[in-house]
């Protein structure tokens, strides 16, 4: 008898193990999360608080409205708008995503200030609100181009706004550009989930036709 109860303790003390880091996974509010759809316009998001209201309205959707959230999206000096650097507009994390896996414990480790890489944005973490998987390289449609106006420590990329932010995310025309990463890591000179390459213009079409729906990064600032 007492054997056998030995033998249930230990199935018992095994399947805690199993359980329990799901469970405290679980218990994670949702931090961060890709937008599951753009505002439709092309890089057109009505300016940084246009961007934030549509993370903010998404948020809410899944019940995660409680939160303070914000568009990790960069703003050039123009126009008497002020410098903006993503980094700074997002809060302290950490940040997790729709299924309570760690993204980044702080805006250091997001950004591999001490060792590249190191955070946890790559296609099957980087979900949306919805905790679902956005298309990425290889996928149709390929929606792995993600708006940042950033450069990879997530200060505004170099150039000027037009250049760099879609004329502060005001923009769809298509002689403009923006600065946008890779939500995978695949695809380009460089697999950074925050700067790889400009759009070829800021209209929809413009978006769509280098592997991207005006889509981005959303952080709870709380």
């Amino acid at each position: 008898m007492s054997k056998r109860i030995g033998i249930l303790a230990a199935a018992a003390v095994a399947a805690f193990l199993v359980v329990a880091p799901f469970a405290e996974a679980q218990e994670q509010p949702m931090g961060f999360f890709i937008t599951s759809v753009g505002l439709g316009d092309g890089a057109n998001l009505g300016g940084l608080d246009g961007a934030d209201r549509h993370c903010q309205a998404l948020a809410e959707a899944v019940g995660s409205g409680n939160r303070t959230w914000r568009a990790y999206l960069s703003q050039a000096p123009a126009g008497g708008l002020p410098l903006v650097n993503a980094r700074d507009r997002i809060g302290s994390g950490p940040w997790f995503n729709a299924n309570g896996v760690r993204i980044a414990w702080d805006v250091a480790d997001l950004h591999g200030d001490h060792q590249r890489d190191s955070n946890n944005i790559r296609k099957p973490t980087a979900l949306n609100e919805r905790g679902e998987e956005v298309g990425g390289s290889g996928d149709s449609p390929n929606e792995h181009d993600i708006l940042t106006g950033s450069d990879s420590h997530g200060r505004l990329a170099p150039g000027n706004a037009a250049v760099t932010t879609c004329s502060n995310w005001t923009s769809n025309e298509p002689e403009g550009r923006a600065m946008v990463g890779h939500h995978d890591r695949l695809g380009g000179a460089n697999a950074s989930w925050n700067s790889v390459h400009m759009s070829n213009g800021c209209g929809q079409e413009n978006l769509v036709a280098t592997g991207g729906a005006g889509l981005f990064y959303c952080f709870a600032t709380d």
